[in-house]
């Protein structure tokens, strides 16, 4: 079988607008499965530089799919593999929820693969 791997990627700095304000990381931060494939997340892997909790969120169709919390100065790995399918023309977003006025930054990488 041939699978073509997919990354959201990078170094993010941020500005919080509050826990139930989730923000956008970006055009760069966005995936959509092309049509006649399937694709399965791999892997969540992010780290914060803040004192403070912060929530990156991965959105499905712009409805929240996974949380993935981070202590402060903490980071986090999440195997993904074999929860589920993407169907074709599935567009997934990566958000960002933090306290209201926090600044910091945000590593983040996730991973996908085209089936």
């Amino acid at each position: 079988m041939f699978t073509t791997p997919r990354f959201l990627q990078g170094i993010v700095p941020f500005e919080g607008k509050g826990l139930d304000v989730p923000i956008s990381l970006g055009s760069s931060f966005s995936y959509v499965v092309p049509a006649g494939i399937t694709a399965q997340p791999l892997y969540f892997r992010g780290g914060n530089s803040t004192d403070e909790l912060i929530c990156p969120i991965l959105l499905r169709n712009g409805i929240p799919m996974r949380f993935f919390p981070i202590g402060a100065r903490g980071s986090i790995h999440v195997p993904l593999r074999v929860v589920e399918d993407l169907v074709p023309e599935t567009h997934i977003e990566l958000h960002l929820a933090a306290p209201t006025g926090l600044v910091g930054t945000l590593v983040v990488d996730v991973g996908l693969v085209e089936l």
